[in-house]
C-alpha cells in the first residue's frame, strides 16, 4: 500500500507527533497536507484497515509499528536527499525541501544506503533536523529556543524548525545557520523582540515568534 499519498500521510503523522505516540488531530493532519478534512478521514480509515495507523474517532490518529517504520524510512530519505542536494550539488538550503518532497518517493533503499555512505552517515540535515538511522532510530533530544533560552550565555544553533524558503532566506541573511555561535543579549517580552550578538557582524533583532523557530544549546 506504499503509494506516494500513503507515504505522505504517514510521514506527516510522524512529524506532527514529533516522533512520539501522541494522537494527532485530524484537523492538524488536514492542515499539514493542505486537504479538506473529509479527504483525511477517508485516507485514515484506509490506513487503519491496512494496519498502518490507529484511528480514534473524534480524538485523532497515531502510527502503528508498521506505519512508524514506513514513515521513518520516508523521513530518512527526505533528509538524506536534502543533505546531498546541499553538500554535493551545492543547492541553496532554502530550495531543497520541495525537491526532496519529490525525490523521497523515488529512491530505493539500496540507493539510500549508498547515499548515506557517500555523505559520511550524517546525523542531521542542513537545517539541523535529525536523520533517522538505518535501524529507524530518531533522535528525540529536546532543545531550548532563542525565545526561551538563558540570556548572556554562549549558545550554538542546532536546528531551524521553519522550513519555508522565506524564513530560511531570512535566517541565511542574518547568519543564523546550524553551528553558528551567539548569545541572546536581551529579550523584551513587551516589545516582542529578542536581540542576538554573534562573533561577527552587527547585533540581530528577531521577533519572539521567529526566535521560537531557532533551536539552540549551550556552547561548550
Amino acid at each position: 500500500m506504499a503509494t506516494i499519498a500513503v507515504e505522505n500521510y504517514l510521514k506527516h503523522v510522524l512529524l506532527l507527533s514529533d516522533g512520539s505516540d501522541d494522537l494527532v488531530s485530524m484537523g492538524a493532519l488536514a492542515g499539514a497536507l493542505e486537504v479538506v478534512p473529509g479527504t483525511v478521514t477517508t485516507m485514515v480509515k484506509a490506513l487503519a484497515d491496512a494496519g498502518l495507523v490507529e484511528h480514534q474517532p473524534r480524538l485523532g490518529v497515531r502510527l502503528t509499528h508498521d506505519g512508524r517504520r514506513v514513515a521513518l524510512n520516508v523521513l530518512r530519505k527526505h533528509r538524506l536527499v536534502e543533505t546531498f542536494l546541499v553538500q554535493v550539488l551545492k543547492m541553496d538550503w532554502s530550495k531543497v525541501h520541495a525537491e526532496a518532497e519529490q525525490l523521497e518517493h523515488a529512491i530505493s533503499d539500496e540507493v539510500l544506503d549508498r547515499l548515506d555512505a557517500l555523505l559520511g552517515h550524517p546525523v542531521t540535515d542542513p537545517h539541523g533536523d535529525p536523520i533517522p538511522n538505518r535501524q529507524g532510530k530518531l533522535s528525540a533530544q529536546v532543545y531550548a529556543t532563542l525565545s526561551t533560552c538563558l540570556t548572556g550565555r554562549p549558545l550554538r544553533i542546532v536546528r531551524i524548525t521553519e522550513q519555508s524558503p522565506e524564513f530560511l532566506q531570512f535566517a541565511e541573511q542574518n547568519g543564523l545557520r546550524p553551528g553558528t555561535a551567539l548569545q541572546v543579549t536581551e529579550r523584551n517580552l513587551t516589545a516582542g523582540l529578542v536581540t542576538l550578538r554573534r562573533a561577527k557582524g552587527k547585533p540581530v533583532a528577531l521577533s519572539i515568534v521567529a526566535a521560537g523557530k531557532v533551536l539552540v544549546e549551550l556552547d561548550k
